[in-house]
């Protein structure tokens, strides 16, 4: 099933998540050379996921009537040239600016890119081959941000971002040549996109989007702190623990695709009901080291299992319309990233320890198992249906 048009997706994902979260191991390197403290150097991070958040509806709704290739092209010359010019920011406001520029590109790409590559496979295998895209964001966790972060450490932070230059050339050339053409763009206008954002169908999916983000956040922001306070691992060890994390959520996101393509809302529902059991577990064995990393291996498996099935839930439920929906859910995702650092964070001000950040993700994961299972009670349409396998 793997082709070299889904290859050359993964490939742009895997640059687009390693521009992403790389800087967080370069913040540093950032912070002495521009002479700002590191958590001002760390708005960068904050920075880039709002520029997904406010990016994603203004570009879907730009690229909307354009041929798709030619979208995914105009998508990666942004993400390539913003990250050139983060590469030759001359200052900490420049780095900014050209990180938000570059974000602008994120949330359309995979929106579109998944819009594609359920284009390119049969039916049966569609899920599949949006988790097959998707694990090249995957990849960049497992790969991209350590290598990226030992080159910049090593050469200086602009080395990585010429490295991240040189992926966005390549990647683009590879959808130049390997994607077919022929893939027109959303027709009917904005008000069909907007007709089709007002349904409660399609809002809900993205709802689930977000909250299924913010249960993982409110625990995957601090868990360098929990393994060194909680689990008592070494930095080495927290090193090692997080690997293995980013090899579970590889995984996750295969299996949660395959899964999907026999049954889309059994997947999510189960996806969300491991959830609960593996976070409540976590809080348990969080101070036994062996057992505290088997339950991370399976909890960050288990949350990348629900990325592609959501996307395709909402690319379904929209599909009369489905670029601004794909995209506004990559937005829906980012959100869920600011919300769950920020809920873990305010528990922790309140108060709360690292060992109780689990159960009030489980809490969250119980909300969107909730919503979820309030599609089940009401009639779908044909094409969800026909997603989602016998009941």
């Amino acid at each position: 099933m793997v082709s070299w048009p889904i290859l050359a997706l993964a490939a742009a994902s895997f640059g687009i998540g390693t521009t992403e979260f790389v800087i967080m191991g370069l913040l540093p390197e950032v912070a002495r050379d521009f002479g700002v403290t590191i958590p001002q150097a760390g708005h960068l991070v904050s920075g880039y996921a709002l520029g997904v958040v406010i990016g994603a509806p203004l570009v879907a709704m730009a690229t909307a009537p354009l041929p798709r290739k030619a979208a995914l092209l105009a998508l990666m010359a942004v993400f390539t040239f913003g990250n050139l010019a983060c590469a030759l920011a001359p200052g900490y406001g420049s780095l900014m600016a050209a990180r938000v520029a570059t974000a602008f590109a994120h949330g359309a790409f995979f929106g579109i890119g998944a819009i594609v590559a359920r284009a390119l496979v049969p039916k049966e295998k569609r899920t599949q081959a949006v988790s097959l895209m998707f694990a090249g964001l995957t990849l960049a966790n497992v790969l991209g941000v350590p290598l990226g972060t030992a080159l910049g450490q090593a050469l200086g932070w602009r080395a990585t971002f010429w490295a991240v230059v040189a992926i966005g050339v390549a990647a683009g050339s590879a959808i130049a040549l390997a994607l077919p053409g022929g893939m027109p763009g959303t027709r009917g206008g904005l008000a069909k996109e907007f007709r089709a954002l007002g349904r409660w169908p399609v809002l809900r999916p993205m709802l689930v989007s977000t909250l299924s983000s913010v249960s993982f956040f409110t625990v995957f922001t601090y868990i360098a702190p929990f393994l060194l306070g909680v689990t008592r691992l070494t930095p080495g060890e927290v090193t090692g623990a997080l690997f293995a994390a980013g090899i579970g959520l590889t995984v996750g996101n295969l299996a949660g695709g395959w899964l999907a393509d026999r049954s889309l809302m059994r997947t999510v529902l189960g996806s969300f009901l491991g959830l609960i059991a593996v976070l409540a577990l976590l809080s348990l064995v969080a101070p036994y080291p062996v057992p505290a990393l088997a339950v991370l291996v399976l909890w960050s498996g288990l949350a990348f299992a629900l990325v592609s099935p959501l996307q395709v839930w909402v690319v379904e439920a929209a599909s009369d319309a489905p670029n601004l929906a794909s995209t506004l859910n990559q937005g829906a995702f980012n959100l869920g990233n600011a919300l769950g650092a920020w809920l873990g964070g305010t528990a922790l001000t309140l108060g709360a320890g690292y060992a109780e950040l689990p159960a009030l993700a489980a809490f969250v994961s119980l909300l969107g198992f909730g919503l979820v299972a309030t599609a089940l009670t009401r009639p779908r349409s044909p094409s969800l249906a026909g997603s989602q396998g016998r009941p």
